[in-house]
């Protein structure tokens, strides 16, 4: 994924240091398991877990028969997102509840975006979290919207911090994570690192 792109994921990194999922690649027989992970409901959004065939789709760009894609999805970094949980579940299993998740829109059902962990908590309890949203879902408030719920859904779930990181110029990214109470805790050449803990022993 290209950081901070704006049709891409805002925060954190799903680029796969093993490269894209490759079923020619000799990776594990992928398993395509329905997950039955509740959705998570905001006042305008609807958080949608992602399953392997979902993930299927968006890297070849073809909709379900029951989604209803905005225009501009998926864009390059869900695309990035998508095979990077495929990889996860041929490699290790079904990440879920710590996997992707689509961003749709209550008032008329079109998917505007994605959101997810990249994976479960280590032995810390941390995790690290990535959005977007299709350019014509930007500046509405809909990424705040949907990280706090990611969040709180991260809290209920016995996670201890949750990390994103944006370009240093993406200003839109780093309102949303400030907006959900994520904190600036550092500053490379490249971007800056946000997080937000809820257990006070957390190490930096």
């Amino acid at each position: 994924m290209s950081r901070g792109a704006p049709t891409g994921r805002s925060a954190g990194s799903f680029a796969d240091p093993a490269g894209p999922f490759n079923p020619d690649a000799g990776h594990p027989p992928l398993v395509i398991v329905h997950s039955l992970m509740t959705d998570l409901e905001t006042p305008r959004l609807l958080l949608r877990p992602m399953d392997a065939s979902d993930a299927l789709r968006v890297v070849a760009g073809t909709p379900g028969d029951d989604s209803y894609w905005a225009p501009g999805y998926p864009s390059p970094g869900e695309m990035a997102a998508a095979e990077r949980f495929l990889d996860t579940c041929a490699r290790s299993g079904d990440p879920s509840p710590f996997g992707s998740y689509e961003i749709r829109r209550r008032e008329d059902g079109q998917v505007i975006g994605g959101l997810g962990f990249h994976g479960a908590p280590d032995e810390n309890g941390h995790v690290t979290i990535g959005y977007g949203l299709v350019p014509s879902a930007q500046g509405m408030g809909y990424a705040s919207e949907a990280l706090r719920a990611l969040l709180r859904f991260a809290r209920d779930q016995g996670v201890s911090s949750v990390h994103g990181d944006t370009d240093l110029d993406n200003v839109a990214s780093q309102r949303v994570m400030e907006a959900a109470g994520m904190r600036l805790v550092k500053e490379d050449e490249k971007l800056k690192h946000y997080r937000i803990d809820w257990d006070p022993q957390a190490e930096e």
